[in-house]
């Protein structure tokens, strides 16, 4: 089980040269602790400016123990989630990663991340959020990750200048999207669309499963992607761009930021990693809910998931009692109350919601009302085989190479045969 998911992640053949690599990298990047201060590294997929938020925090921290420095590296997320295997294989890597919690079911399988149960105590764990959501990441009995935030999860975000008011349902989109989706210099090809957004990547289509009722994985980590939802929801999405022509035809998550920054589209399907961008460009966004399904009555629901912070299962001795401390000020009411702030991110601790500033901040309130009705992501491994099973088919849709309905039964076909060949 262990060696599959292993080389699912990485590679059978060439997991062992990565190995020596990051060892060899290790070395420098660390160097022999007996010459020096014994150091506590941290990697993180985190934007630019927070990362310099967080190395003031180390620092900040580091003067309570002066025999220790404390640093940060980034690392793309999955360039982060298999370097760590790598490197936590081999006795080596970081102290600790920071990462979304759907890193959490292949990591505790490989035994290269602790559980946590035992070093912090009650009293602490307690005063993380519960509801909605837990914020803090148990799986199979154990819990494995120390939230600093919570959500992470796809808004509609709209230009103000051009979307006074956001749509509140399917129908109500359609219908401001004809008006807004013009021509403008007569080539017959929309120069301004109403929406766009990563739609044929299938982290973007969940939410709308969620809105005809269904999902992609149920209680017993199967999937369940050959089902009327998923049929609907790729159909919805289809006549946008092919009936309605009120998003473009095709399009990544490249194409509509770009859309979006040049004000060529009026709303944009997103999460938090892109509002400050929008705002330092000038854009005066606001965020709400992804509009509901008129069909069902339901609201789309997007996946809403806690990041934070993961220990290296080959720590020990001081310097895991070091790292304990340093996540308990990392988490602590004082820091996550400064990130929020500055950042907007909803913090894991319930309590710093009633901040008069955050309160205040009408992007932080609505990313809070989106949440309330996401659903949370699952941590299981098997997640990671559905994503490749729907990508080829689901993708195929807009090529226009396969009906809905056939790209479900295709998307459930393949699923069920990764996870079984997997899990043998």
């Amino acid at each position: 089980m262990r060696q599959s998911i292993l080389n699912k992640t990485i590679g059978f053949w060439k997991w062992r040269w990565f190995v020596l690599l990051i060892v060899l990298i290790e070395l420098v990047l660390i160097g022999c602790q007996s010459r020096g201060k014994s150091k506590i590294i941290i990697w993180t997929s985190l934007r630019p400016v927070e990362r310099q938020f967080l190395q003031e925090k180390l620092q900040e921290f580091g003067r309570r123990y002066p025999d220790y420095q404390f640093r940060q590296l980034f690392y793309a997320p999955e360039e982060l989630r298999t370097n760590f295997i790598i490197s936590a294989l081999a006795g080596k890597g970081p102290a600790l990663i920071h990462c979304a919690s759907d890193f959490i079911g292949p990591l505790s399988e490989l035994e290269v991340i602790l559980p946590l149960d035992t070093l912090f105590e009650k009293s602490f764990l307690d005063s993380f959020l519960t509801e909605p959501f837990p914020a803090n990441t148990v799986f199979r009995g154990h819990l494995y990750q120390i939230a600093d935030r919570v959500g992470n999860h796809l808004c509609l975000v709209y230009n103000k200048e051009m979307v006074p008011r956001p749509p509140q349902t399917m129908s109500e989109l359609i219908r401001m999207g004809k008006k807004l989706t013009r021509d403008e210099n007569g080539d017959g090809k929309p120069d301004v669309y109403a929406l766009a957004w990563n739609y044929t990547e299938p982290a973007f289509v969940v939410p709308f499963i969620g809105g005809y009722g269904g999902w992609i994985i149920n209680e017993r980590n199967e999937p369940t992607l050959n089902t009327p939802a998923v049929v609907k929801a790729a159909r919805l999405i289809y006549d946008l761009a092919n009936k309605y022509e009120i998003i473009p035809k095709e399009c990544d998550y490249e194409t509509a930021n770009a859309l979006f920054l040049d004000r060529r589209v009026a709303m944009i399907i997103n999460g938090p990693w892109s509002w400050g961008t929008y705002l330092k460009a000038g854009i005066p966004i606001g965020l709400a809910r992804i509009p509901k399904i008129d069909e069902t009555g339901l609201w789309p629901t997007p996946m809403v998931f806690p990041m934070g912070y993961c220990f290296n299962a080959n720590l020990k001795g001081k310097d895991l009692q070091v790292t304990v401390e340093l996540v308990k000020y990392l988490t602590s009411e004082k820091v996550e109350r400064e990130f929020a702030r500055r950042f907007g991110i909803i913090p894991s601790r319930r309590s710093i919601w009633e901040d008069p500033v955050l309160k205040n901040n009408e992007l932080f309130q609505h990313a809070i009302d989106q949440m309330l009705v996401g659903r949370p992501m699952p941590v299981v491994t098997e997640m990671r085989w559905i994503w490749d099973a729907m990508r080829p088919a689901y993708q195929g849709i807009f090529n226009h190479q396969i009906s809905p309905e056939k790209a479900a039964a295709e998307m459930q076909r393949l699923a069920v045969r990764l996870i079984k060949e997997n899990r043998e």
